[in-house]
C-alpha cells in the first residue's frame, strides 16, 4: 500500500485577535485507497487541518507531501495546478451553481484544468453522473434539486478530474440519515472499486466508524488514530 498523503510537524498559528496555536506538530498519513476520518470537538483544528491538507492554507510550518511530492514552498500557480488535478472536495454545502445544469456544474473544474475537449469533458461528466445514479437530472438546474442529489453531483464534481484524493468538510452535515448513508456507501465503493484515497472530517460518529482509520484530534494535537475494527 503506498502512501499518497503525509504531513510532517505541521503547525499552524493565527495572529488575530490574539496569538494563538491551532496546529501543534501534526503529522498525519493517508495511504492510497484508504477511507479516513479526521473528528473531534468544535474549534479543535479540523477543518484548519484540511486546509492545509488541501494547499489552499499554505501559512504554516512544517511539510506537506502529495504523491511523493513536497508541496511546501511551491508558488501559488503550482499548488492550483496539483489541487485541480489531484484533489477532489466535497463539502457540508454543496457550492452548486444554481442558474447552471447539473451536468454544467459537473464539467467546470474539468473545463478550468482545460486537459480535454468540451465534447470529452461532457462525456465524462454524464459518465460521473452516471456511476451516481442521477444522470436524469443532467439538464435540470441544480437550484430544482433535493439535498440528497445535490450532494451527488457536487461528489460527481469533485471526480471529474479523476483526483487521486477525495476531501470532504462535513460532507454529511445537512442530510438526513438516509442519505448519510448513501453518500457514505459511494465513498466507500471509489474506496474499494478506484482505490481512491477519501479524508473526511466528520462529526458523524456513526460515519467515522465506517471508515478505515479514526484521527481523533484534540486542542490543536492528534489525540489518537485507530484502525476501526
Amino acid at each position: 500500500m503506498s502512501l499518497i498523503l503525509e504531513t510532517r510537524n505541521v503547525n499552524k498559528y493565527f495572529e488575530y485577535p490574539v496569538h494563538f496555536h491551532v496546529l501543534k506538530d501534526i503529522s498525519v498519513q493517508l495511504n492510497e485507497g484508504e477511507f479516513v476520518s479526521i473528528m473531534g470537538k468544535s474549534g479543535c483544528g479540523k477543518s484548519t487541518l484540511l486546509y492545509i491538507l488541501s494547499t489552499m492554507d499554505t501559512d504554516y510550518t512544517g511539510e506537506l507531501f502529495i504523491d511523493g511530492t513536497r508541496l511546501t514552498g511551491l508558488p501559488a500557480k503550482h499548488l492550483a495546478k496539483v489541487r485541480n488535478e489531484s484533489i477532489g472536495f466535497v463539502f457540508q454545502f454543496h457550492y452548486l451553481l444554481p442558474e447552471f445544469t447539473v451536468l454544467r456544474n459537473v464539467m467546470l473544474p474539468a473545463l478550468k484544468l482545460g486537459k480535454k475537449s468540451k465534447a470529452e469533458i461532457k462525456k465524462d461528466a454524464y459518465e460521473k453522473l452516471e456511476m451516481l445514479g442521477i444522470e436524469k437530472q443532467a439538464t435540470k438546474k441544480a437550484s430544482m434539486l433535493s439535498g440528497g442529489q445535490k450532494q451527488r453531483v457536487s461528489i460527481a464534481r469533485a471526480l471529474i478530474n479523476n483526483p487521486k484524493i477525495i476531501m470532504g468538510d462535513e460532507p454529511t452535515g445537512n442530510l438526513d440519515s438516509k442519505n448519510s448513508n448513501n453518500v457514505f456507501n459511494i465513498f466507500r465503493q471509489l474506496s474499494l472499486e478506484q482505490n481512491l484515497s477519501l479524508l473526511v472530517v466528520t462529526h458523524d460518529m456513526d460515519f467515522a466508524k465506517k471508515t478505515d482509520r479514526i484521527i481523533e484530534m484534540e486542542d490543536g494535537f492528534i489525540l489518537s488514530e485507530m484502525p476501526v475494527l
